[in-house]
């Protein structure tokens, strides 16, 4: 196997093994000992990438953000118009959460249990992206030009934010037929199509 492969397989592994750890421990319980003999890795292998255990939670955090990044840009290019665009975001964002244990463990990451770490600010961030898609969406004739965009940039927020804290508790909200029968009571024009399977998280 090439050296290069090999290591980020090893990245990657001691990743998953961080996240695994943050969520059934949090992260000041979780020793970088624990962490390597998870990854069955040793603790050269697990220093080698990262120098201490703020350097790896904060690249636990980079990469539930990337992830998280290539589903607001898919949505944000999305041809459908923003009930149905945002819909599909939410399946896409909770079935990989569900999934993902690195993107699970990273959006949950707390300043108050992992000092330096930022809150993600993920209401904030949807709202506007919402709202720029309605608004665009609107000015293409693809929504009505009478409604208040803010109110239903809002109204999508709440819905994709309150699933993806239910579903801390109760994992069934993240399930794909709990989201799109959702969408279907409270939003009907946002049920034309129903998307496609949740794409496996990358190994």
């Amino acid at each position: 196997m090439p050296t290069q492969h090999r290591a980020i397989q090893s990245r990657q592994a001691l990743l998953r093994s961080a996240a695994e750890a943050f969520t059934e421990k949090g992260v000041p319980a979780s020793g970088m000992v624990d962490i390597s003999r998870r990854a069955r890795l040793s603790k050269g292998a697990l220093y080698f990438h990262f120098a201490s255990k703020e350097d790896l939670t904060f690249a636990v955090r980079d990469e539930a953000l990337g992830a998280l990044r290539i589903l607001e840009d898919e949505l944000a290019r999305a041809p459908h118009p923003a009930p149905t665009a945002v819909r599909d975001f939410a399946v896409g964002l909770l079935g990989r959460v569900d999934t993902d244990v690195v993107v699970r463990a990273g959006l949950q990451l707390r300043p108050e249990t992992a000092p330096g770490i930022a809150e993600p600010e993920l209401q904030q961030r949807w709202f506007a992206l919402f709202l720029e898609k309605i608004t665009a969406d609107q000015a293409a004739g693809k929504l009505p030009s009478g409604d208040d965009p803010r109110r239903s940039a809002r109204l999508l927020t709440a819905l994709v934010v309150g699933l993806l804290h239910l579903g801390q508790e109760d994992r069934t909200w993240w399930e794909k037929d709990v989201v799109t029968d959702l969408w279907a009571q409270l939003l009907p024009s946002g049920a034309e199509t129903v998307p496609g399977p949740v794409p496996e998280p990358a190994h």
